[in-house]
């Protein structure tokens, strides 16, 4: 099972890189994409199925919309890709900064401190995630309405972003 978690996990980070990398809205909704499954991966290996589930489905059926309108906006006819020079040069610079950042904090990880919901399954009546959904609709209830607002802001802000070549912030100079 760590081992699937490190394979997840090392997966989550390259899914990340590729967004920051990617000038390509195509290639960045795809590396989302991969971020969003390895995140849930994450919570899965946790113990955490059904909010893994409510995660993917809303990130990827709220935010994808968002990413496939801006890439219909900005259609270029030859994307960059993940092996042009620049995107490679980014993907290594920020590689690297992933590396530096943990060989700082390399020695406050353990295995031990990755315990699961249902580490002690056999002694408890209900599994760890039922609770996790109690809680988080009695007493994450507000933070779910400032998601969801967010959500509403972030859509606005890349409507008015990409509204078009004249009136829009991203206008040609």
């Amino acid at each position: 099972m760590t081992f699937i978690m490190y394979l997840v996990l090392f997966s989550f980070v390259l899914g990340l890189v590729a967004v920051a990398s990617n000038p390509s809205p195509y290639f960045a909704a795809l590396g989302l994409v991969v971020v969003a499954g390895m995140g849930c991966g994450v919570l899965v290996g946790h113990g955490g199925p059904f909010l893994s589930l409510v995660l993917f489905l809303i990130y990827l059926g709220g935010m994808l919309v968002v990413f496939a309108y801006s890439a219909a906006l900005a259609a270029e006819p030859y994307p960059e890709t993940w092996g042009s020079r620049p995107v490679v040069t980014y993907m290594v610079v920020y590689l690297a900064g992933v590396v530096l950042v943990s060989a700082l904090f390399w020695g406050g990880w353990y295995e031990s401190s990755w315990g699961s919901a249902d580490e002690l399954g056999e002694f408890s009546m209900f599994r760890g995630d039922m609770a996790g959904v109690a809680l988080m609709y009695s007493a994450g209830g507000w933070m779910l309405v400032i998601s969801a607002w967010v959500l509403l802001l972030t859509l606005f802000v890349v409507l008015e972003l990409t509204r078009g070549l004249s009136r829009g912030a991203l206008r040609a100079v």
